[in-house]
Formats: C-alpha cells, sequence, structure tokens
C-alpha cells in the first residue's frame, strides 16, 4: 500500500475507534478539562518564541477540540479575581505578537458571540490590527502557531476586560528588533493603557539595551514569566515590565473566596543573571532582578477555553482529526488553553480596569494588601527557596500573589 493510501486508511481507522470529542452544551461552556498538553508550535525562527499551551487531544499529539465552548470563559475569570462589574471606560490593551492571524477578527467575533460579550470590531472602533509600524498593510506572514497565540490573547482580554478596546500589533518574525518595534508601536497609539507581551527567550548580552523598548511611563508593561518551570526568560526579566507568573485556578465549595489558587508547575522563576535589581524589590535571596512580580491562571487543566480556525486542513471532521493526530497545523473551534500566555493578557487588563497610569511592576509591592497570596506549590528545584516555592507574601513563581480586584494595580 502506498504511503498516502496508508496514512488515509490509518486516519480513516482512528476516526471509527475514537469519533470527535465535543462538548454536548451550547448553553453553557463544558468544565475544565485535563491530561497532557501540547505547545502552540509557534515559528521558532526567531529568538523568542509563545508561552501558550493547550490540552492535548487523547487521539495524538493535536490539541483537543470542540464544537462548543470548553474550560473556563468570562463568568470565572472575574468571578475568580473579583472583577464583576468593572469598566475600562474606552482604555485599550495592546497585545503584541509574531506573524499573522488572518482569522484573528472573525474568532474574537465568534469567542464574544458565544460567551454573552458585546462585538468588539474593527467597524465599531473597539479592535484593531496593525502590523510593527502600525500600518494596516502590509501583515506579516501568516503562522498557525502564532495564530494560536493571539487567539488567546485576544479572548483573555475580552474575558478579563469586556469593554476594553483591543490593539493587535503583528511583528514581521519573533525576533528581538521586530516585537520590540511592535511595543514601541503600540505604546504610541493613543488609548493605550497596557501592553502584554506573551513570548520569551533566554537572557543574552543584548537583552540590557532592548530593555529601553519596554520602558514607557504611564503605560503598563507586562510579559509573561515561561511555561518551562524554574529558570528566567526575557522580557520577564527586564525591570521595566510586570513579570507575570501562573497559578493553577480551581473551584472550591470550601475557601471563602470559593476558589483555590496554587503553584502552576510551568510557571517560570529565578534570579536574572543580567538584568539589575529595581528599587522596588526588596527580597534579599536575589542580588538581581527577580520573577515573578504578580500572578494569574496559567494552568491549562484550569485554562481559559478559546476559539481559532487558522489551520492547514480546512473545516471538517477529517481536518479535525487531523489536527488532534498532530498531522495538521492550528485549530478548528474551541481549544483550553494556558501558559503564561494566558496570565500576561489577564494581568495587562486587569491594570486597564485599575486605571492607574503605571510604570514597571512597582505598583503591586506599595499595594500587596490587593492582591491574593499564593502560599503553595512548586515549579522546579532551587533548593527549597522561595525563587521556586510558593509561600506567605513574595516568592518566585507567584510573585505577589493574584488579583482581588484592582487595588493593586
Amino acid at each position: 500500500m502506498s504511503p498516502p493510501r496508508l496514512l488515509r486508511s490509518l486516519v480513516v481507522l482512528s476516526l471509527i475507534a475514537a469519533p470527535l470529542t465535543v462538548a454536548t452544551s451550547t448553553a453553557e461552556a463544558a468544565p475544565p478539562r485535563s491530561g497532557g498538553v501540547v505547545s502552540f508550535g509557534c515559528a521558532t525562527s526567531g529568538k523568542l518564541h509563545c508561552l501558550g499551551k493547550s490540552i492535548r487531544s487523547p487521539k495524538g499529539s493535536g490539541p483537543l477540540l470542540t464544537s462548543t465552548p470548553v474550560g473556563y470563559g468570562p463568568a470565572e475569570i472575574q468571578a475568580a479575581y473579583n472583577l464583576g462589574g468593572l469598566h475600562a471606560n474606552g482604555k485599550t490593551v495592546a497585545i503584541v505578537d509574531a506573524q499573522d492571524a488572518p482569522t484573528a477578527e472573525a474568532d474574537l467575533a465568534k469567542f464574544r458571540s458565544a460567551r454573552g460579550l458585546p462585538p468588539c470590531t474593527t467597524a465599531n472602533g473597539c479592535f484593531k490590527k496593525v502590523n510593527q509600524n502600525g500600518a494596516a498593510s502590509p501583515l506579516p506572514a501568516p503562522d498557525y502557531g502564532w495564530a494560536m497565540e493571539i487567539s488567546l490573547d485576544l479572548d483573555a482580554v475580552s474575558a478579563t476586560c469586556p469593554d476594553c478596546k483591543i490593539l493587535l500589533v503583528e511583528a514581521n518574525s519573533p525576533d528581538v528588533d521586530p516585537l520590540m518595534t511592535a511595543v514601541d508601536t503600540a505604546a504610541a497609539t493613543p488609548g493605550v493603557v497596557a501592553i502584554s507581551n506573551s513570548y520569551g527567550g533566554t537572557e543574552d548580552s543584548t537583552i540590557l539595551a532592548a530593555d529601553a523598548h519596554l520602558n514607557h511611563p504611564g503605560i503598563a508593561v507586562t510579559a509573561s514569566s515561561g511555561d518551562s518551570g524554574y529558570g528566567v526568560s526575557w522580557p520577564a526579566s527586564s525591570p521595566y515590565v510586570t513579570a507575570v507568573g501562573g497559578t493553577t485556578l480551581k473551584k472550591s465549595t470550601t475557601a471563602a473566596r470559593g476558589w483555590t489558587e496554587t503553584t502552576w508547575k510551568g510557571s517560570g522563576s529565578g534570579c536574572s543573571a543580567l538584568e539589575p535589581k529595581p528599587a522596588w524589590q526588596h527580597d534579599t535571596g536575589c542580588a538581581k532582578r527577580t520573577v515573578a512580580d504578580v500572578s494569574a491562571v496559567a494552568d491549562p487543566a484550569t485554562g481559559l477555553g478559546v476559539y481559532d480556525t487558522y489551520n492547514s486542513c480546512g473545516s471538517s471532521s477529517f481536518c479535525d482529526l487531523l489536527l488532534s493526530l498532530g498531522l495538521a497545523q492550528g485549530a478548528d473551534g474551541w481549544i483550553q488553553v494556558g501558559g503564561t500566555s494566558l496570565s500576561s493578557p489577564v494581568i495587562a487588563s486587569v491594570y486597564a480596569l485599575a486605571g492607574n497610569s503605571v510604570t514597571s511592576g512597582s505598583y503591586p509591592y506599595a499595594h500587596a494588601d490587593g492582591l491574593y497570596d499564593v502560599t503553595s506549590g512548586s515549579n522546579g528545584s532551587c533548593g527549597g527557596t522561595y525563587l521556586c516555592t510558593a509561600g506567605t507574601g513574595y516568592d518566585g513563581p507567584t510573585g505577589l500573589g493574584t488579583p482581588h480586584g484592582t487595588a493593586g494595580f
């Protein structure tokens, strides 16, 4: 049997043996799913990579796809962080990513409609997509993995701050210079009060010069701390950003808050080898910049349900099977996602709701009583110190804690 015919036979047999898993109700989301995770597979030709992960399909190495919402949505995010009823009053959260997501606006519309949120479109002035120089065209080359990341970021802002305007700035590639150009473009756009960066890479001698692009007084710049556990990545280690770690967020019938949070094992943290310690950071186990500052939900097992349809095989049940088997790229519907790619836009949106003109991550350190302290869990081995183990007060994986309303931001 020829290889193409053999592949088709194997796929058909898999489809017969294990039908596509879908949620059963169109009225409400299915509960969060747990299991293995798969990275988004963002283009890795550059220095930096996106930090999103999705729940893996039981069929193969691709994402678990559903036809209706799954995972947490706006109601859960706002309830967990005491954000219900708050408004951004026209403020804009900027999302900086690499490559283009051709279906970004259409997918965002589907997410918001399914979640009961008002439209956020180019036509009504709520949504805008530009290249790294701020122009509507030409846009960068598309990428299936970065499109998943973009869907995560846009949906995370929508879930946390439904009335925030959203600016999507797409860099030409996942390299430092294009991404920092995109950050500068976002900061120069009127109305932008927060910029989220859901990507990272290893520290090297170039980052100190690049830090200047993250220094925008009056604008909160957030950066994902990483999704590979204990260890530091940049730009989270820059002293000009709020470094955002990750938690596992679960509903609770016994906790007074109604939710519990522990350290997500993938949350990045640690002591920078290069970045100077900010004046507002006072932990004693690291002479340089410590990561993270604050945190929010990041565990894919307790993650956000997002909608993404940009893929390499079209729209059909056969395409969905190929995607779930890892034989095609992208997604075709609802996926449950996490990573500190989720926590960064959540925190950027909380800054927008707070409405303060902040710079760097200093504000939460002066308002730690406006945060839920996360006191348990670890993300790796660091000799049992606070750099990788959560405890009372400040720690590396979860920083000062997670939002309790907007008082900490």
